[in-house]
């Protein structure tokens, strides 16, 4: 009898396996059970009712179990049946067991005899069994049968792998007395995964069936054939029997007569029969719990530690509690504050490797992407000659004029400045968008919560769309403001003596910051597109300087492949190519030279938009601005515009120099004030007013105990943490609670069973003594028993007299069994 503290320690692990099956998990613990194999029809279920003693399980011709039925047998004195997916509800009438194992069984794999490794948890309390975890898995099968997968046989295959491979789990071994124990399927899946025979039992059934004047004798004194922990025998009812419904209490009985009466087994009939194949289960199953402690409180303890901290905040919940949902409202709506204050301001926790986001994308679209719009609209030189030379011929009117008129100057400067409220409107849009999506981004963490999470992102969102509004209005005054006056009296502004004097000097060469010392604006990689017939696609590492662009082999910058000066260079739009994945854009000289080799545009690939973008601010620092889309074509374009005289071309280059100039100033201004404005106005002001007013509209927007109504996932996902934990926690308890001083049945020593490698799953004869042995497994290293086997050549008949009486019994056969004690039958 084994202590008090080891029986309940298997209903422990009923319960672990119940509360993470329940709750979709397994917390990686591997729970010692024991699963059922064999081949079809070699009666596994037949064994698990004789332990029930009720007719329960599905029956049938070809694959019957196709799915996984995990069976719990406890000791109770009241008889029912549970099923983990219909809680509450107790099975008083076994037939309804049946109808249910197979109505689930259907709902998952159809009623096409297909399978599915998704288990069944069946629960049967009785007084009539022992306390012990079962898996009766389908049986092997070699041929797929009706609308079954051609690849049945691994599928059955796979699954069993799922169960038996775990060290946890022990191997009931199923063989029918009438087939070839040496092609026995059972045993053959069971070596490869337990080659030490510790955790394999074998089982003999249909005794009864076996030719006349044959036994299974020496097979279950374990002579021929052996195993390390033996075989039992068992008798189930026939087929004839279950059709009549006899009764597996007269069944087993007849099995005890069977084997009292047999002359081959009466000698061991005590140590035959389901009665003590339950026996020895429950034995095997109590001690490879008790060898198995150790491991599983360790994990058992690393999981408690790993979920203490997300519990904390769970033991002591009351969902209804008023205090509960203030205090959580505002710890939500202040982590709300912090996280977006943190996006826009940047901090070292948290850091997004993989995107630009928040504050430096939008420092992107203040520094980058607004400079790069500005510029791309501003500089169109034909567009903006013929402009002032209409503006200088419309002021003269039908007069001639001597001077350069300072009204075409105006007109052309507003026109320029009046250009300006188009990208600097699109600068608002993209901040409020990038804001949104940041909204969107710092309220995931309320998602526990989706009515606050739901109000907080709408109240915030219109929140920054007002902002737009006045941000916007506040951009356009700035514009009207430079319209309303033209201060050519600014300390930047040339003037018309020094726009007179430009003239002369309009292709010098662009200004070096120090001579001898060359400014490099921006380095990286990038891809040259060039056609397959030119030698294809290359990656180069580039150098942009405010003179030139070269590239180089690699970033050591030793083999210099090209280096292209910019006098005369523009970018271009260039479409990226058909299954292209990177974003181009193209380099050209306005002269129509070849830039490259004799390539006229060279275009260079990134890999993504950002990169482009980002490239052509640097070329716009290096004075390399991008072309302008001509609307009007030379054909259309008036012939007058380009037919001017001496002095009107001189007036048309001073007004230029001069817009050129004040426009820079403009510009200069207007990227200084953009930034800011958005910041003080939109920025500055929404982090405010989450700060100080969301709370506020939050508790104004309705009832707070609506708001802080838990999502459904979030109420499921607390109540399996919680069970859990709890289960958990109970099962450290009660194993702390244990001795390990259970009396136990010692593990049998080796036995040569190389016979299972020797026996040939395939049709042809078996090897002849010349030919080469078989790899050696690890039977080969186990200590002999200090007897002679009987070797594989003998399997067709019984060993001889002589080797019988030489072979001791095996420990199974010759130890005292000492068990649970076992409630009467």
């Amino acid at each position: 009898m084994g202590n008090r503290g080891m029986e309940d320690l298997i209903p422990l692990i009923n319960k672990l396996q119940d509360a993470f099956s329940s709750i979709g998990q397994s917390c990686n613990l591997d729970l010692p059970q024991i699963a059922v194999v064999g081949g079809q029809s070699a009666g596994k279920s037949s064994v698990l009712e004789n332990f029930v003693g009720r007719d329960f399980l599905p029956r049938g011709s070809g694959i019957v179990t196709r799915r996984p039925l995990i069976l719990q047998l406890c000791f109770n004195k009241a008889e029912y049946a549970e099923f983990l997916h219909c809680k509450g509800r107790k099975f008083v009438d076994f037939e309804e067991v049946r109808a249910e194992i197979e109505a689930e069984t259907d709902r998952i794999t159809g009623s096409n005899k297909g399978i599915s490794p998704i288990p069944i948890n069946l629960r049967v309390y009785s007084p009539n069994v022992l306390n012990l975890t079962l898996i009766d898995l389908p049986g092997m099968t070699k041929v797929a049968v009706g609308d079954q997968p051609l690849d049945i046989e691994h599928q059955i295959r796979d699954m069993l792998l799922q169960f038996i491979t775990k060290e946890s789990c022990l191997i009931l071994a199923v063989t029918p007395a009438n087939q070839d124990l040496a092609n026995s399927d059972a045993l053959k899946i069971a070596k490869e995964v337990d080659p030490q025979g510790l955790r394999t039992i074998g089982v003999i059934t249909k005794l009864d069936l076996m030719d006349e004047g044959t036994d299974a004798k020496d097979i279950l004194e374990n002579k021929l054939l052996p195993l390390r922990r033996g075989y039992i025998g068992v008798v189930n009812r026939s087929q004839k029997d279950i059709d009549g419904r006899k009764d597996i209490r007269a069944a087993l009985a007849a099995e005890r007569k069977f084997f009292l009466s047999h002359p081959g087994y009466r000698h061991m009939a005590e140590r035959m029969g389901t009665p003590h194949l339950q026996k020895q289960l429950n034995q095997q199953l109590t001690n490879h719990i008790r060898d198995t402690l150790p491991g599983l409180r360790s994990k058992l303890q690393s999981q408690v530690l790993s979920l203490e901290k997300e519990v904390e905040e769970y033991k002591n919940f009351r969902p209804d509690d008023p205090t509960r949902k203030t205090k959580a409202l505002l710890q939500m709506v202040q982590q709300f504050g912090v996280d977006f204050e943190k996006r826009i301001e940047g901090s070292g926790d948290q850091v997004d490797t993989a995107e630009l986001s928040g504050g430096a994308k939008i420092n992107r679209i203040f520094h980058e992407r607004f400079p790069f719009e500005l510029v791309k609209i501003v500089f169109d030189e034909k567009e903006l000659r013929r402009e002032i030379s209409h503006a200088i011929k419309n002021v003269h009117g039908v007069r001639t004029g001597l001077f350069t008129p300072d009204l075409a100057f105006e007109a052309i400067v507003k026109k320029q400045i009046l250009k300006l409220k188009e990208p600097s409107l699109k600068c608002v849009d993209l901040v409020v968008s990038e804001l949104t999506a940041l909204v969107m981004k710092c309220s995931v963490k309320l998602g526990s919560y989706p009515r606050l999470r739901e109000e907080t992102e709408r109240i915030v969102t219109t929140y920054v769309r007002e902002r737009e509004g006045k941000t916007k209005d506040q951009v356009m005054l700035l514009i009207d403001i430079e319209l309303s006056y033209i201060n050519t009296n600014h300390e930047d502004f040339i003037g018309f003596a020094n726009a007179q004097q430009r003239n002369t000097h309009q292709n010098k060469k662009r200004a070096i910051p120090n001579q001898g010392e060359i400014l490099v604006i921006r380095k990286g990689w990038l891809t040259i597109n060039i056609s397959i017939m030119k030698g294809g696609s290359k990656e180069y590492w580039f150098i942009l300087t405010a003179e030139s662009l070269s590239w180089y082999k690699d970033e050591e910058e030793k083999e210099k492949k090209y280096m292209l000066p910019l006098d005369n260079l523009k970018l271009r739009d260039v479409e990226k190519g058909f299954m292209s994945t990177k974003h181009v854009f193209g380099v050209f000289n306005t002269e129509s030279r070849n830039v490259y080799k004799d390539l006229r545009q060279i275009e260079l690939a990134c890999d993504t938009q950002e990169d482009v973008d980002s490239w052509k601010a640097s070329f716009l620092r290096a004075g390399v601005y991008p072309e302008k889309d001509q609307v009007d074509t030379e054909d259309t374009a008036p012939s007058e515009t380009f037919s001017m005289d001496p002095q009107l071309e001189r007036q048309v280059e001073t007004i230029r120099n001069l817009v050129d100039s004040y426009i820079g100033i403009v510009n200069k201004s207007i990227r200084d004030l953009m930034p800011k404005t958005i910041m003080h106005l939109m920025i500055n002001s929404a982090k405010d007013f989450i700060h100080s007013e969301l709370l506020a509209y939050l508790y104004s927007s309705g009832d707070q105990n609506s708001l802080m109504e838990e999502s459904a996932d979030q109420a499921q996902r607390r109540d399996e943490m919680l069970r859990m934990y709890h289960a958990l926690k109970e099962a450290l308890h009660i194993i702390g609670d244990i001795t390990t001083t259970t009396v136990t049945v010692p593990v049998p020593p080796p036995v040569n069973d190389s016979w299972m490698q020797e026996a040939s799953p395939t049709p042809s004869a078996a090897p002849s003594r010349s030919s080469p042995s078989p790899k050696p497994s690890s039977c080969s290293e186990w200590p002999k028993a200090g007897t002679t086997l009987n070797p594989s050549p003998a399997f067709g008949g019984p060993p001889s007299p002589l080797a019988r009486a030489r072979r001791p019994l095996t420990p199974l056969a010759a130890t005292t069994i000492r068990t649970l004690s076992v409630p009467p039958h």
